[in-house]
């Protein structure tokens, strides 16, 4: 009886001749990585000029902020469909001229409406950018080095937010510490968001410069050139015929899942669903993105002047790069679930420390000293336990926990719970500090406490077991 297995290609053990020239593919489409990250936190550097400007109060405020997540989930939910129809490549592409649309409107708004219009033209390039450039870089990369090469895409994010933070610090200063000072004819806030006009369109050009995968190109049927593309980037000691069929009885043999398989179970989703939504939620109810899209306005209002809360933004974000470096070393050697757990305690601590600082009383406008420094060190301690743990680890525990059977439908639901879950915590996060900014932390911590029974009674460890055997 013949198979129908297509015989081994070699590609497991594949080592590409030019192995600079595959980490240059991955790192150009990484970019997008660092655009989303550097959208994502340069407008923390004008939220109070927008409040400022247009003269309008704390839930209209978040609304204008937290609107660029509808984007992207809109963005995330169809880049698959459109990058399976046009190429990984074009949408990039796309992803490049939004991007770039989006920084040119958000620096010349005439009114506020305008400003939320862009900010939702830029939330579905992140989006986009978020799905595309992770199943890229899988694609294109050789499996000897697919986790390495698959990490620059959370290395991009974070160095993105923290080089976002590093260039609105410098034209804060160059316009006098002013948000709304003058620089080049404009208010500083609107150079801050232009400003992404140049990694856009370094991300466009970069697109010319990669080929297109090899897995769009046999599904489109230019066998030919993906023979040359895998021949790049694989190297030229595989069997490029038997790689060529491996891909395509891979596609065939593949079940593209869709939400009716999701359902089932006592409470309409699945339960390892409702695991995969549930770290989500948790991941972002920490109030994470608190750090990222207010850490300025935060620090301003318990007294700290605009340009030194630049500066803790801008460290705060170099915390966040050694922690996301942190869990990469140790994410495959001590396991999924200690980091998580490590990492939720760590939170806790953090977050209950800072709400302890924020219940004092201002004194003249500041927090009183002891207090001061105990906020500035609980907050770095918090993005450096989320960093090392939650940041990585749930996107690795939605990668590999699912069946297969169900991975790309529940990936879909659990992504999507996480922009919403995102949405809610940027556009309550003004009205709360205004009610009470403490009693807001504490709300925080109570969530980053709760995770650590979640994770020790509904999620298991995926570390060291093959797709195959998630049931």
């Amino acid at each position: 009886m013949t198979s129908t297995q297509p015989k081994a290609s070699g590609a497991r053990t594949a080592h590409p001749e030019h192995l600079g020239h595959v980490i240059f593919i991955a790192a150009a489409a990484a970019m997008g990585g660092f655009l989303f990250g550097y959208d994502s936190a340069v407008i923390n550097g004008a939220v109070e000029a927008i409040r400022g400007r247009y003269d309008i109060g704390s839930a209209a405020l978040a609304q204008v902020i937290a609107i660029a997540l509808i984007g992207c989930a809109v963005g995330a939910a169809t880049a698959g469909r459109i990058a399976d129809r046009i190429g990984r490549i074009r949408c990039m592409q796309i992803a490049s001229v939004l991007f770039t649309i989006s920084a040119v409107g958000s620096a010349l708004p005439f009114a506020l409406w305008d400003l939320a219009f862009w900010r939702i033209i830029g939330g579905f390039a992140i989006g986009m950018a978020s799905v595309i450039g992770p199943a890229y870089i899988a694609e294109v990369a050789p499996a000897a080095y697919r986790g390495r090469l698959g990490s620059f895409q959370q290395a991009a994010i974070v160095i993105g937010i923290a080089i976002s933070q590093l260039v609105n610090w410098g034209i804060l200063n160059a316009a006098g510490g002013d948000q709304r000072g003058k620089l080049m004819g404009l208010e500083a806030w609107q150079v801050m968001l232009g400003v992404m006009v140049i990694p856009a369109v370094l991300y466009g050009l970069l697109s010319f410069a990669i080929p297109e995968s090899p897995r769009f190109l046999i599904s489109a049927g230019r066998d030919a050139r993906a023979r040359e593309v895998l021949k790049e980037v694989e190297g030229e000691h595989i069997d490029l015929d038997a790689r060529v069929a491996e891909i395509e009885h891979a596609m065939k043999s593949e079940h593209k899942s869709t939400f009716k398989d999701l359902l089932g179970g006592s409470f309409f989703f699945k339960p390892i669903v409702w695991v995969g939504i549930g770290l989500s939620v948790f991941q972002q109810f920490v109030g994470i993105n608190v750090a990222f899209y207010y850490s300025s306005t935060l620090w301003q209002s318990v007294g700290v002047d605009p340009t030194q809360s630049f500066f803790y933004s801008f460290t705060t974000s170099i915390i966040n790069i050694i922690g996301t470096v942190i869990a990469m070393i140790f994410v495959d050697r001590i396991g999924r679930r200690p980091l998580a757990l490590i990492g939720s305690v760590g939170m806790a601590v953090g977050l209950a420390l800072e709400a302890w600082a924020f219940s004092y009383d201002l004194v003249d406008g500041k927090l009183p000293a002891t207090q001061g420094w105990v906020a500035l060190v609980a907050a770095h301690v918090f993005v450096l336990f989320f960093a090392l743990s939650w940041g990585v680890v749930v996107w690795v525990f939605l990668g590999e926990m699912f069946p297969n059977r169900i991975r790309a439908a529940a990936l879909g639901v659990a992504a999507s719970a996480q922009w919403i879950a995102n949405w809610a915590i940027t556009a309550s996060f003004p009205s709360l500090a205004d009610w009470n900014l403490s009693a807001t932390y504490v709300i925080y911590t109570v969530f980053a406490a709760l995770s650590i029974p979640f994770v020790l009674k509904y999620v298991k460890e995926t570390k060291g077991k093959a797709l195959e055997e998630m049931g």
